[in-house]
């Protein structure tokens, strides 16, 4: 029986891992600036790291289509497989619809997204500053609750490993 994730889907997690972390955190940094060059750059790696995250989502679902979780090594309560199961599901669906959402918000707005100055977006919607701000209210409820998440999941990581000693974390780590 299977009891770890393959190489590729360990690096996948915690390269995300690091990445929504980031960039997330760079928005919190870039809100309390002043405008500036400084907050423009810390914008536009806000946004290139955004949808760096929505292009890594998808490798990441097409790896996990092709290459199955493993099965647990331990019986888990019900109502805790099911709450992993849907943290899970939410952890997918935030880390499409965020960056999507950012996309529109930055349309709404009227600024241009490239990635990495490499290429153009193109805009989604109508420059409308109103729904610009909605859609930017929303980004953000939904970053927040993305990064409760990850807190949830790195309390429950550690739950397992330190309180259960049930070997739970091992199965997303690189060493054994």
């Amino acid at each position: 029986m299977k009891q770890r994730y393959t190489h590729i889907a360990i690096a996948l997690h915690w390269i995300m891992a690091i990445v929504v972390l980031t960039t997330w955190s760079i928005a919190l940094i870039a809100h309390d600036m002043p405008v500036s060059p400084e907050r423009i750059l810390a914008i536009s790696w806000h946004k290139w790291l955004g949808l760096t995250v929505l292009w890594l989502v998808f490798v990441r679902l097409f790896w996990r289509a092709t290459h199955p979780a493993p099965e647990l090594a331990v019986r888990l309560p019900a109502w805790q497989e099911h709450i992993m199961q849907l943290t899970h599901l939410a952890f997918y669906l935030l880390m499409i619809a965020i960056p999507i959402l950012g996309w529109l918000m930055s349309s709404a707005k009227g600024y241009t997204v490239n990635y990495f100055g490499l290429f153009e977006l193109p805009d989604l919607v109508l420059k409308d500053k109103a729904t610009g701000r909605l859609l930017k209210q929303i980004h953000e409820v939904l970053a927040n609750l993305l990064i409760s998440l990850v807190a949830l999941h790195v309390l429950a990581a550690l739950k397992h490993h330190f309180w259960d000693k049930d070997g739970l974390l091992k199965r997303m780590s690189f060493f054994k």
